[in-house]
Order: C-alpha cells, then sequence, then structure tokens
C-alpha cells in the first residue's frame, strides 16, 4: 500500500474512488445507497467537491475490501497539499497586479507556481506596463523570454 500511496499523494480521495468504482464496473447511485448514504454524497465525493469523513471511509473500504483507513490517509495527503498550496499563495506578494485581470478566478486561489505560463501570457496580453514590470521582477525576465517566445513560435504553426 505504501507505493501505492506514494503515487497517490496529493490526489482527492474522491477521484480514487471514481476510479475505483470503474474499475470494477459499479455505479455510484446503487453503490452508495448499498453504503445507506446518498447518491448526492457519493457523488460530491468523486467530484472533488466534498472531502471523506472516517465513517464514509471506513464503509466504502469494508464493501470495496480495500486496507483500513486507505481513503483517509489520501484525505489527509490532499489535505496537506491544499493548505501548503494556500500558506504559499500568502507568502507570494504581487501588489502591482489588478484583480481585473483574474476577473475569472479567485486571487487567493491561484498557483502561481503551476500556473505561471497563463499568468505570464495573460498579462502580456491585457496588462498594463506596471503589471508587466511586477510580473518580470516576480519570474524573470529570462522565464518570461522562453515563456512569450515558445507561444509566439506555436501561434505562427
Amino acid at each position: 500500500m505504501k507505493s501505492e500511496l506514494n503515487h497517490l499523494k496529493g490526489i482527492h480521495p474522491g477521484l480514487v474512488l471514481e476510479r475505483e468504482l470503474e474499475k470494477r464496473q459499479l455505479r455510484k447511485g446503487v453503490f452508495a445507497l448499498t453504503l445507506q448514504e446518498y447518491p448526492q454524497t457519493l457523488t460530491a465525493i468523486t467530484k472533488g467537491k466534498r472531502g471523506m469523513n472516517t465513517a464514509l471511509s471506513l464503509k466504502i473500504e469494508r464493501a470495496l475490501g480495500l486496507e483500513e483507513g486507505f481513503f483517509m490517509i489520501l484525505q489527509v495527503y490532499y489535505d496537506i497539499g491544499e493548505e501548503k498550496r494556500k500558506q504559499n499563495n500568502k507568502l507570494i506578494n504581487l501588489p502591482q497586479l489588478r484583480p481585473v485581470l483574474f476577473w475569472d478566478t479567485k486571487m487567493e486561489s491561484i498557483d502561481w507556481e503551476k500556473q505561471k505560463k497563463a499568468i505570464i501570457k495573460r498579462v502580456f496580453e491585457r496588462g498594463n506596463e506596471k503589471e508587466k514590470n511586477e510580473v518580470i521582477r516576480f519570474y524573470g525576465s529570462k522565464t518570461i523570454d522562453e515563456i512569450l517566445n515558445n507561444s509566439s513560435q506555436n501561434a505562427v504553426l
């Protein structure tokens, strides 16, 4: 189980459950009812909109013949990853960027490292000079040049 957990760390337990149910050709609604749970609860978990709780985790693990605590361990690793992401985002300070640039998302939910390509493109397409300079300061001109040059080359192809 340990090596499997290393591959699954940070993945929402609902996604793993969804895959497991598909692999066994079990329908979520029917499976939820056999556990005496609401189908909506299981659906929310498999879509990652709700976390796994201990009681439900034990029911699912027992029904599927999985090791006890498997889904709760995944939930803890997922929660740790989410908390780290939130803390890292609080440490990042890009005061010159207007929230209107990111109208379609919450500024606090942006992962500035994972989404840097999209952020850089957006700021250079829609931002003002102050915002462009802030992004250059934050990511460095080499990173900016690489991303913008790659995207302009891809646009030509």
